[in-house]
């Protein structure tokens, strides 16, 4: 059962008691008739297979949204794609029945229709005079309100404006709850902090072989693969990590990569599973300033020898919804605005070398080689990403299936960095809760080939650093 309907469940059951107590009658199980969801364009732009979610209730596809699916059908952008493939499902099911009295989505599952909005709620007239897509779907659920009274009908967006717009008319709206992450203050971090070790266990770290087995800190840590700790007593301390193949907590020896020095224990740890070819995942979150970037880039032209090519992407997300045709340019001019913080990273690298360096020169000869190569997240589709080592910036801004579609691509010898803050989002119908970076880390966290950490403290600049708490 999705979250949006164990809310209207708890709600319902609650009403029922209420009612029963004042009456006098024995408490029993309500009739829950099924309900009527109506979906807007947004939720089928998130989830291609959204229509899978909703159990036994029915299913209501308004016309106007075939008719904004279809402006969205056409581009390279995994947007695009959910489109198509939404379509394409769609036309699988296709029959008279699903512009009639519904399709049957299977054994115990509610039926799916596509319905078209008769121009007659005075309601959405006198209340908005624009002839909008928002207001005929609006329209229609307002119309199937009244058609069913005796069932809820439900308007499901991530639009919050809609939501509001639809509540004001006394239509129930929610956004679409499957895949939220929802305790997001608890998602996890990937570092913990253990105080009062024993300090003989501290010291063992330090000798060989540079490990503790896993029953030595049983009592007061339960640790997940691939977890780094701080192992502190007073003014004794030791950074680990958790081994799950062999149960020992290993030592963190702080290390460079490419000219770039970690400055704290949190990119102490990120580099180390940055560095690790053991873990093919590796998911790191913070605020702007953490370095994500700049030690996921340092780490993979460390390791330039380990992989055929190095894959730096980031989703285009237009400023002001102005499309990339509103630029000047060809393709690559119109593309290069979106491209350039990770340019701006690669710059700083290269700044920790003379220009006269072999590895500053090296870089460059990666770069006119294309053995590094720097590109839209759109051009990942279609590829198969054998033996690369693949960064995914501002990942916070893609959905949890675009986050699917990428990972799927890795081939043999991959390794894929998903990088970005999930507090700073700029797709108008993503959340903190509902992000594609928020989602991986919540599912991946007990996989032994994955690694998650946390940054914490901004080290671009002190003005940077009191911007990003003040501000």
């Amino acid at each position: 059962m999705v979250a949006h309907e164990q809310n209207w469940l708890y709600n319902h059951l609650q009403q029922h008691c209420f009612i029963s107590i004042l009456k006098g009658e024995p408490l029993t199980d309500p009739p829950l008739a099924p309900r009527v969801f109506v979906l807007d364009t947004n939720v089928l732009l998130y989830d291609h297979n959204c229509i899978d979610n909703f159990q036994e209730h029915d299913v209501v596809i308004p016309i106007t949204v075939l008719e904004e699916l279809d402006d969205f059908k056409k581009g390279n952008d995994l947007i695009n794609f959910q489109a198509r493939e939404f379509i394409r499902k769609l036309d699988r099911l296709s029959g008279d029945k699903l512009f009639g009295e519904g399709l049957t989505l299977g054994e115990g599952r509610g039926r799916l229709f596509v319905k078209v909005a008769r121009p007659d709620s005075r309601s959405v007239e006198e209340a908005f005079t624009l002839n909008k897509p928002d207001h005929r779907i609006l329209a229609l659920a307002d119309q199937l309100r009244r058609e069913n009274p005796d069932r809820d009908t439900v308007l499901i967006s991530k639009d919050i404006n809609l939501r509001m717009k639809a509540k004001s008319l006394g239509i129930i709206a929610e956004d679409y709850e499957t895949g939220k992450v929802e305790n997001i203050d608890e998602l996890y971090t990937g570092t913990a902090l253990v105080e009062g070790v024993d300090t003989e266990i501290i010291s063992r770290l330090f000798q060989q072989p540079f490990s503790i087995p896993e029953t030595d800190l049983s009592e007061i840590v339960t640790p997940v693969p691939n977890q780094f700790f701080i192992l502190r007593n007073g003014s004794s301390s030791s950074l680990a990590w958790y081994n799950s193949e062999t149960r020992e907590f290993e030592r963190v020896i702080k290390s460079r990569a490419y000219g770039i020095q970690p400055r704290n224990a949190e990119q102490t740890f990120a580099l180390e599973a940055l560095l690790n070819p053991e873990v093919e995942l590796v998911t790191i979150t913070g605020k702007a300033g953490t370095g994500k970037t700049l030690l996921a880039l340092a780490a993979a032209l460390e390791q330039r020898e380990s992989y055929r090519q190095i894959y730096l992407a980031r989703p285009v997300v237009p400023l002001g919804n102005r499309d990339l045709g509103f630029l000047p340019g060809d393709v690559q001019s119109k593309l290069d605005p979106y491209m350039q913080p990770l340019w701006d990273n690669l710059s700083v690298i290269r700044g920790r070398f003379t220009s006269e360096s072999r590895e500053s020169q090296r870089i460059q000869e990666m770069i006119d080689n294309q053995k590094l190569f720097i590109a839209p997240l759109a051009y990942i589709r279609g590829r198969s990403l054998d033996g690369i080592f693949s960064i995914v910036d501002e990942a916070q801004n893609l959905t949890p299936h675009e986050v699917k579609t990428i990972i799927t691509r890795a081939g043999e010898g991959a390794k894929i960095v998903f990088t970005g803050d999930i507090y700073q989002i700029d797709t108008p119908y993503l959340d903190s809760q509902s992000n594609g970076l928020t989602c991986l880390v919540d599912r991946m966290k007990d996989q032994p080939i994955s690694s998650h950490i946390n940054l914490l403290k901004g080290e671009r600049s002190r003005l940077a650093e009191l911007a990003s708490n003040l501000l």
